[in-house]
């Protein structure tokens, strides 16, 4: 009896690691459940130590099936080493949460000597003192609401965005390089939950057609975008953009929450460059954690 309920969950767990894509959103649950899906890798040693309680082969071999597919899909990422090489750009992205109390000293920690930071989720109070603080290293910035953008190359021009959530919470700009002209978007999309996925859906596909539309040749979107790298919904921005964790970066890149990251909404996209590095990095203060990346025109 063991024995065959061993086969009958690790058929249950290879075909639900294997074909998620195939399930229907179930009103929006089968999202959050690929957001979460390098975890249900826990499941399989349990089943193969549960199998070899049977001193059988059958539920062995059925235990083994998960696992396999579970490194078949998530391995190549365990193992990647970024292609490293010269770069032109350093950037990162981060929320810097709403209920923050100093959220100046979680930005510089952050900051380092990148060259573009875009924030999310900034109060009243830190767009009032960032740029005061950050002068000196991003003499150039722009926000619109809760997001912004710091430079240490001057904006050649801005707009503000409304990805569908009524108010605007992204914004577009075009920074001036030593290599060139880069278009850069932050966004900061509609929250994912459990039954409750069509806001962030509609708000991730009018950010596909801002990018589908735009031609510039260089292009970032960096921010918050409530969606995994596993959920299907990214699907419809990679591609055409490339993720620069998945191109230069090693592991999952979890980044939320902080105290214990079991997920990745915060992301590095971008189009006519290409990743040399990309890692996650702790953010003091904040419930997310950074999502740093460097990049050559």
């Amino acid at each position: 009896m063991l024995g065959r309920a061993v086969i009958v969950a690790a058929g249950f767990l290879a075909v639900l690691l294997g074909g998620h894509r195939l399930l229907p959103e179930l009103g929006g649950a089968t999202p959050i459940l690929e957001s979460l899906l390098p975890w249900l890798g826990l499941a399989v040693p349990v089943l193969v130590v549960t199998a070899f309680c049977t001193r059988s082969w059958p539920p062995v071999a059925a235990a083994l099936v998960p696992a396999a597919v579970w490194g078949l899909l998530f391995a190549p990422g365990l193992l990647r080493s970024p292609p490293g090489g010269p770069s032109d750009l350093s950037v990162a992205t981060l929320n810097v949460g709403a209920a923050n109390t100093d959220p100046v000293d979680t930005v510089r920690a952050v900051a380092g000597r990148r060259d573009l930071i875009a924030l999310q989720e900034m109060t009243a109070q830190a767009r009032a003192r960032l740029p005061r603080v950050l002068r000196a290293r991003y003499p150039h910035h722009y926000t619109v609401g809760t997001v912004g953008l710091w430079s240490r190359y001057p904006i050649a021009s801005t707009r503000r965005i409304d990805t569908g959530l009524g108010w605007e919470r992204a914004l577009r700009a075009v920074v001036r390089t030593p290599k060139g002209r880069v278009t850069v978007y932050v966004m900061h999309l509609a929250s994912a939950r459990p039954g409750e996925t069509v806001r962030r859906d509609q708000t991730l596909a009018t950010a596909r057609r801002l990018i589908a539309r735009d031609r510039s040749r260089h292009l970032l979107l960096l921010g918050d975008l409530n969606t995994a790298t596993t959920d299907r919904q990214l699907d419809s921005l990679v591609p055409p953009l490339s993720d620069a964790h998945l191109e230069a970066g090693a592991g999952f890149g979890f980044t939320w929450p902080a105290r214990f990251p079991v997920t990745r909404p915060d992301h590095i996209l971008y189009r006519g460059l290409v990743a040399t590095r990309a890692a996650v990095e702790p953010a003091p203060g904040s419930d997310h954690h950074a999502a740093v990346a460097e990049l050559r025109l």
